[in-house]
């Protein structure tokens, strides 16, 4: 398996709270967010690893540069500002893509490793036809949560900016919101071509345009996931690894 960082954003929440480290280096006890994922990744048989990373972060990139040696996985570092997390994707999957399925994550995207490699065993284990898995979650911690729509068998039927029960859907299924950690294919990598020609911005906005071109995609619950966006993210999300 394939796998990414976005690691481009500038963290600037974090820098206004008082946060002296970049986001990508932000230690979760005693370890820098990005080194734990790539850790994690190795761990669940990375054979190929890709990190953006923007051109005002010498300091994570040369955190990278040293560790790469250490590594018995490819890493390969793209320095470039992108105007948002959809464009840094489009960096990523250009590169992974041709080298099978791949699993892009936020680098400020929190899980219990266990959690995680039943979830890469359930898309390296999927029917040839699944063009992507979704990590879900029923968790909402986030500011601007990305509700995700799913029928009894896991198949994703839409990505919502609102609640379904929000807006008066009296659906049994679960709710879950995205969680950030993106199983895709060569597929969802041309879809995301004809996004960028058509001027579309976000990544919720490409998720949408996945299931507007009829990929199959599936979601799967991972449990608990957290995301650091601000100082006191920090020690909440150390708190839970250490559950």
């Amino acid at each position: 398996m394939n796998f990414g960082i976005i690691a481009a954003g500038e963290g600037s929440r974090l820098v206004e709270e008082g946060v002296e480290y970049p986001k990508p280096l932000v230690p979760l006890n005693g370890v820098p967010m990005i080194e734990r994922l790539i850790r994690i990744f190795i761990r669940n048989g990375a054979s190929d690893i890709c990190v953006i990373v923007n051109e005002y972060m010498t300091e994570v990139r040369e955190f990278l540069e040293r560790l790469r040696p250490q590594l018995p996985a490819r890493l390969e570092i793209v320095v470039r500002t992108t105007p948002s997390s959809m464009h840094s994707f489009y960096e990523i999957g250009s590169l992974l893509k041709g080298k099978g399925r791949f699993i892009v994550t936020t680098v400020d995207t929190i899980f219990h490793e266990d959690d995680f490699s039943r979830y890469v065993e359930a898309y390296e284990n999927a029917p040839s036809d699944t063009d992507g898995m979704m990590a879900l979650t029923s968790f909402v911690d986030d500011e601007k949560p990305l509700f995700v729509e799913t029928d009894r068998d896991m198949n994703i039927l839409a990505f919502l900016d609102a609640s379904a029960k929000e807006e008066g859907d009296s659906a049994e299924s679960p709710e879950f919101v995205s969680g950030g950690i993106y199983g895709l294919s060569d597929s969802a990598v041309e879809v995301l071509d004809d996004c960028l020609e058509k001027g579309v911005s976000r990544m919720r906005n490409y998720q949408r345009a996945l299931v507007g071109a009829g990929l199959r995609l599936k979601g799967y619950d991972m449990g608990k996931i957290i995301d650091v966006d601000h100082a006191g993210d920090i020690r909440k999300a150390e708190a839970f690894i250490s559950e």
